[in-house]
């Protein structure tokens, strides 16, 4: 069976099932990790522990606040692990956890899907908007 006629059954069995939009799983983690910030910071953390700094530097255009907020939410799903050292001052690290490292799998599926074919999706928003 081809991708699209997995996809395309495993929804069907949603609709069958009648399953509760609300208990969804795929929107329940792609309301999370399919925002604007986790996505790139699970990539960040994938070769190895970052310190908060690290991470800020890595992703300049994220505010400090939104940082913050994406990581804990990261944690709170189980995909990062916050570490924190008793030195003065605290010394804290992120790394992606068990769950968070089995995400790299389809993870790296998208992302070089989006490598390889965002340059036909700009040429096609370009399209749209000209006809517009």
């Amino acid at each position: 069976m081809d991708a699209c006629a997995a996809l395309g059954a495993i929804f069907e069995g949603w609709q069958t099932a009648g399953l509760d939009p609300k208990r969804c799983p795929v929107r329940g983690l792609l309301d999370q990790i399919g925002d604007r910030w986790s996505t790139l910071l699970i990539c960040a953390l994938a070769t190895g522990p970052k310190r908060f700094s690290a991470l800020h530097r890595l992703v300049p255009d994220i505010s400090k606040r939104m940082l913050t907020q994406t990581l804990r939410t990261l944690e709170a799903d189980g995909l990062v692990h916050r570490d924190v050292r008793p030195t003065v001052p605290p010394s804290v690290t992120y790394s992606l956890t068990p769950l968070g490292r089995s995400f790299a799998v389809p993870l790296l599926g998208l992302v070089e899907w989006a490598e390889t074919h965002f340059p036909a999706v700009r040429h096609a928003r370009l399209d749209m908007e000209r006809a517009a």
